[in-house]
Order: structure tokens, then C-alpha cells, then sequence
């Protein structure tokens, strides 16, 4: 069992603490996965992994965090150093294939819905990205559903940014997410922003084939928007 990196206290004061997740934790992982998948209202917004992905996951270390309250693991965390990008992400936000093998992806997070509301999943993403080694990877991505709004905020919050809103997953629409570690906002400018409504898919499309970025959301009544930003380098 790895030794805890962390530790903390919940909203209700409840202690947890924090590990990196070993082959010897999959039966866990497995059983919070379908706990997950079985209390979510749309099953189509959640990709799960199969048993081999998460093998193949938790033979690297270090790169799967989880969140215990006593010996009771309630949530969990994954990076994914891909296979030749072999989901596509990078080709999808235009990466050249030279780049590949700087790719790392932010993979799937599940919380026990028994304690959401703790920010548990941005702290977890903290975490792991604090881990990526720069000099190794400089492309962080990740897919998320539109109207998973936890999900949304949680890339959001870790400074990412929406590229590409497509058909993946045999025609699941996911935005990619990408964030760029080499990256400096102080050689960065806003040239534009706008707001477009995120059920308004043909419209996220265009603007974000203009070279906008998708940079944050906010609900409205019933309503929910994507802010888009266009961005120079100076």
C-alpha cells in the first residue's frame, strides 16, 4: 500500500486523506465506478473504463490518486500517458504527430455521490497536474460531455481550455480540453471574447473553428453558457 500524500478534513468536518492507487486497489475502484455510473441521470455523460484500462492505469505510478475516509475509498482520480494518442485527442486540436508523445491525458474521476459537494474532483486534478513533469509532457487533455457541469467547472478550475467540440466514443459530443504547460499568460493577449449558449452546438463549432477558446461557463435560469475567448500570442 503506497503511503498518504495528503490529508484533510471534509465539509462536515470529516477527515479523509489522500494516496496513489496500486493494482492491489482495482476491486475498489471498480465497485465506486459502478456505484457512480448506476446514481447518474444520464449514463452517456460518464465514459467508464474497462477493467484493462484501469490495469494498465495503475501499473504507472503515481499517476492514479484516491481519496479514503478511514479504509473507505470515496473517490478517485486518473492521468493516462496514451499509446500514441491512440483516442486521437491531439490530432483532434491539431497537434502534430511529432508532439504525440508530449500528450499526457487527464483521465476518468469518480466521486461516492454520498460526498459530492467537498471539491474533492479539482482537488485531486490539482494534485496530479502538480505531478506532471513539464520536461516529459506539455499537453494536458481530457474530454468532457456538454451539460456535465461538475466535470466543466473541474477542467475549468485546473486552467483548461475547450479546443474542439466533436463526436467521439461512437458519437458521443465531447468538448477537448487541453491545457498547454509550456505555456505563459504573460505572452498571451485576448483579442475577443463572446458568450454562446452550450445547447447551441453549431455555433460552439464555428466560433471555435475561428480559433476561440472555450475559458468558462455560467448558468443562467434555465439557461447555461460557454464564454469564448480568441487568443494572441504577443
Amino acid at each position: 500500500m503506497s503511503e498518504r500524500i495528503a490529508s484533510g478534513e471534509l465539509r462536515n468536518g470529516q477527515a479523509f486523506y489522500a494516496r496513489y492507487l496500486r493494482m492491489e486497489d482495482l476491486p475498489r475502484v471498480l465497485e465506486l465506478q459502478k456505484k457512480v455510473v448506476k446514481a447518474l441521470p444520464n449514463p452517456d455523460v460518464l465514459e467508464p473504463l474497462s477493467i484493462e484500462e484501469f490495469t494498465y492505469i495503475l501499473k504507472v505510478e503515481e499517476i492514479m490518486l484516491g481519496i479514503f475516509v478511514e479504509d473507505k475509498l470515496i473517490a478517485f482520480r486518473a492521468m493516462l500517458v496514451p499509446e500514441n494518442d491512440d483516442e486521437g485527442l491531439g490530432a483532434d486540436i491539431g497537434l502534430k504527430q511529432e508532439v504525440f508523445k508530449q500528450i499526457i491525458y487527464s483521465e476518468i474521476s469518480n466521486v461516492d455521490p454520498d460526498f459530492r459537494g467537498n471539491g474533492l474532483q479539482t482537488y485531486m486534478g490539482k494534485m496530479l497536474i502538480k505531478n506532471v513533469d513539464p520536461t516529459r509532457y506539455r499537453y494536458i487533455l481530457a474530454t468532457v460531455a456538454p451539460f456535465n457541469f461538475p466535470s466543466l467547472k473541474d477542467k475549468f478550475a485546473l486552467g483548461m481550455k475547450i479546443a474542439v467540440l466533436k463526436e467521439k466514443f461512437n458519437g458521443k459530443l465531447r468538448y477537448v480540453f487541453m491545457k498547454d504547460l509550456a505555456s505563459r499568460e504573460t505572452e498571451l493577449q485576448i483579442e475577443d471574447t463572446m458568450e454562446v449558449r452550450m445547447d447551441d452546438i453549431a455555433k460552439q463549432q464555428d466560433v471555435l473553428a475561428l480559433g476561440y477558446y472555450g475559458v468558462s461557463m455560467r448558468n443562467a435560469g434555465d439557461e447555461a453558457y460557454v464564454r469564448f475567448e480568441k487568443i494572441i500570442h504577443v
